[in-house]
């Protein structure tokens, strides 16, 4: 899952940007409206996080600007306001949720898998295919009886591989749902942790899931 991290605090982006790396998402990051906008406008995210105050263009202004562009990407609005007026300016300009500071930082990543199973066929936190288990909030994977442990590339790979299950995703859609923009990877990079998937989720096991699709990319499903 990719997200647009926009806080004009550095010390807090920072630690932030990297709990949130730990957690297996792709992040972006960066200090103020402007910058959070281009980055918005140039790339689909699964989620935005945006700080109300900020230099340049503040928080509300950069939501009315994705809302009146018509996308529909989830925002959680963060301030360090508690005033009930800034929270119904946030959620009327078209923000999904938001966050008071100062937070812990196990309520932000509750309240973004939240927001991500309400825009996801699947609400539920755990998701599956056949008899493969991957449970969100615990970091849990389990095929049948037995438990499978992932890297954070691996489970946020995997993760949206069961997203999008039964559907063909390309090396370039798994990329960016994975890897920041700094990320500087080899071309292979996807095949690679691909390849770690299947020794782990499909090897030990009679029936494969992850198949790929030559020349499209690779898809994970079902087959009788």
């Amino acid at each position: 899952m990719r997200i647009l991290y926009a806080e004009d605090e550095p010390e807090l982006r920072a630690v932030t940007e990297k709990q949130l790396k730990a957690e297996g998402f792709g992040v972006d990051s960066c200090g103020d409206g402007e910058e959070a906008l281009d980055y918005a406008r140039s790339t689909d995210y699964d989620l935005i996080i945006l700080d109300i105050m900020m230099p340049k263009k503040d928080g509300l202004s950069v939501l009315r600007s994705l809302r009146q562009a018509r996308n529909p990407v989830p925002v959680l609005l963060l301030t360090a306001k508690d005033a009930v007026e800034d929270r119904v300016a946030g959620l009327d300009a078209g923000a999904d949720d938001y966050l008071t500071k100062p937070y812990a930082f196990s309520e932000l990543a509750a309240r973004i898998r939240a927001l991500l199973r309400r825009h996801s066929e699947e609400k539920t936190d755990c998701l599956s295919a056949g008899d493969l288990s991957l449970c969100l909030s615990s970091k849990r994977v389990t095929r049948g009886d037995r438990e499978i442990s992932l890297s954070a590339r691996e489970f946020a790979l995997l993760e949206s591989l069961m997203r999008h299950k039964g559907s063909v995703l390309s090396r370039a859609q798994l990329e960016n749902q994975i890897w920041d923009y700094g990320f500087e990877g080899g071309s292979n990079v996807i095949d690679v942790y691909i390849r770690y998937l299947r020794r782990k989720i499909d090897d030990p096991f009679e029936k494969k899931l992850i198949h790929t699709v030559r020349g499209a990319g690779y898809v994970l499903r079902e087959e009788a």
